[in-house]
């Protein structure tokens, strides 16, 4: 059963989103104040319409409140962001994603009831600094403010040794969660396991000790 989203705002992050949501099967709505950007993707998404989603009127008549989760990704207008967001969740809706410029925006899109909150352009920097200063980062994505999960592909310095040989966790406080080998993903890997050369080892740790890890990995 495919589930009914509702994106608002089509840049280049929302609309990624609709196009990605639509590819996937889903129902989605698109809104934006902008007619262009709403004719652009009136042959992507299900509904595409153009109107002012600060206006808690015009929320109400679209029917969001029936929608299963709603992505409020409007850009630079915080104010916008900051009103759409709470008109969201006074008129019911109950699973809002937004995407915030700024830790203070942050902060007040979670006291006023967002259930989520998206940096993409902070995370995709990280995730573009990662892979910059080592060639075996593969992908990085940020847990928390502290821990994250990466792929990182083994080298030669890995390669041969078991996972107990190894001891990572012990000396790095990293642990590892799955081994992608060709087409075949081992999940909680033990410790007998050898890694070979090639392996993309999907790790879980503090950022500090994926970092002392990453550079004694070059």
């Amino acid at each position: 059963m495919s589930k009914e989203f509702v994106v608002i705002g089509l840049g280049r992050f929302g609309g990624s989103i609709v196009k990605e949501l639509a590819e996937q099967g889903m129902e989605v709505m698109a809104i934006d104040k902008d007619h262009d950007k709403v004719n652009e993707y009136s042959s992507i998404a299900s509904h595409a319409v153009a109107a002012d989603s600060t206006d808690e009127s015009v929320l109400k008549s679209l029917g969001i409140r029936n929608f299963d989760h709603v992505i409020v990704a409007i850009g630079d207008d915080i104010q916008s962001s900051i009103l759409t967001t709470l008109m969201l969740k006074e008129i019911g809706v109950e699973n809002v994603t937004v995407k915030a410029q700024n830790d203070y925006h942050e902060k007040v899109l979670k006291k006023i009831g967002a259930n989520s909150v998206v940096h993409p352009e902070r995370d995709m920097g990280k995730r573009i600094a990662h892979n910059i200063v080592s060639n075996n980062v593969l992908d990085y994505l940020e847990l928390s403010d502290e821990h994250s999960i990466v792929e990182i592909v083994a080298n030669h310095q890995l390669d041969g040794n078991s996972i107990l040989k190894l001891d990572i966790r012990a000396k790095y406080g990293l642990n590892i969660v799955a081994i992608k080998r060709d087409r075949e993903i081992i999940v909680s890997p033990q410790a007998e396991e050898t890694i070979q050369q090639g392996d993309i080892l999907i790790v879980i740790g503090a950022d500090n000790d994926i970092n002392r890890f990453e550079k004694k990995m070059l």
